[in-house]
C-alpha cells in the first residue's frame, strides 16, 4: 500500500513541470533549508554494490564559475544560476576503495569487517572482470544526477543537466588534474527566468506504446 502524503498525480504533475532550463534568474538564489536536502539527494544516490565512486562539486564562487564559462560552449547557465553542481568520477576504482568501503559499512551497522569478507571479495571479484571500470564508474555518477533532477523537480527548483563544456579544462580550474577525479557532468540548479521562451513550450516525448513494452 502507498504511503506517501501526496497522491501519485503530484509526481507526474512535477516530472511535466520539470525541464531542462536554459535561462536561469541570476538574482534568485535556491534557500538553504532547500538546498540541503539537495545535497542530500546526492549523498543519498544510489550505486552499484554502493561502492558510490564520485565526488560532487559544488561551485558557488562567481570567479571560479565565470572562468569555467568560458569552456562551457558560452551556456550561461552556468554562471546564472543558483548552484552548479559538477558531479565528477572517482577514477580507477581498485581494491583499497573496497576495503575502505567495507570498513565504513562495518562501522555504520556496527559488525566486523571479517564478517563483511564474502560481500568483499564478490566486489573485488567484480572488479577483476574483463570491464573498462572508469566507464562503468561514470554510469554510476548519471545515477546521481536523476535522483538529483528528480528531487529538484518536487521542490520546484529547476535544473539542466549539461555535457557540454570542456572536463579536462574544469578539472584543471578546479583542482582536480592531480587527483583521482575527473568531471563527468554538470547540473545548474536555480530558478527560472520570466522570460525562458522554453518553459512554456510542450514537452515533447515519444508516446509511452513506444517506449515501454510489458513482458507478461
Amino acid at each position: 500500500m502507498t504511503n506517501i502524503e501526496n497522491p501519485p498525480n503530484s509526481v507526474l504533475e512535477q516530472l511535466n513541470w520539470r525541464y531542462a532550463t536554459k535561462k536561469f534568474d541570476p538574482t534568485k538564489k535556491i534557500p538553504d533549508k532547500v538546498w540541503e536536502v539537495l545535497e542530500q539527494s546526492l549523498v543519498l544516490a544510489p550505486s552499484s554494490f554502493g561502492l558510490q565512486p564520485w565526488k560532487f562539486i559544488v561551485v558557488r564562487n562567481p570567479e571560479i564559475r565565470s572562468k569555467l564559462l568560458e569552456h562551457s560552449w558560452g551556456q550561461t547557465m552556468v554562471v546564472d544560476a543558483s548552484h552548479l553542481v559538477v558531479l565528477t568520477v572517482k577514477k580507477d576504482i581498485n581494491e583499497t576503495d573496497v576495503d575502505e568501503y567495507i570498513k565504513t559499512i562495518a562501522e555504520v551497522r556496527e559488525t566486523t569487517v571479517e564478517k563483511l569478507a564474502g560481500f568483499s571479495n564478490q566486489i573485488k571479484g567484480f572488479l577483476k572482470q574483463p570491464i573498462d571500470l572508469n566507464v562503468w564508474s561514470t554510469k554510476q555518477v548519471y545515477i546521481a544526477l536523476g535522483q538529483f533532477m528528480t528531487s529538484a523537480a518536487m521542490l520546484e527548483i529547476d535544473t539542466c543537466p549539461m555535457e557540454g563544456f570542456i572536463p579536462a579544462k574544469y578539472d584543471e580550474i578546479l583542482g582536480l588534474t592531480e587527483t583521482r577525479y575527473s568531471s563527468v557532468v554538470l547540473c545548474p540548479a536555480g530558478y527560472r527566468a520570466d522570460d525562458d521562451k522554453y518553459a512554456t513550450l510542450p514537452k515533447v516525448r515519444f508516446s509511452t506504446e513506444k517506449v515501454v513494452d510489458y513482458i507478461d
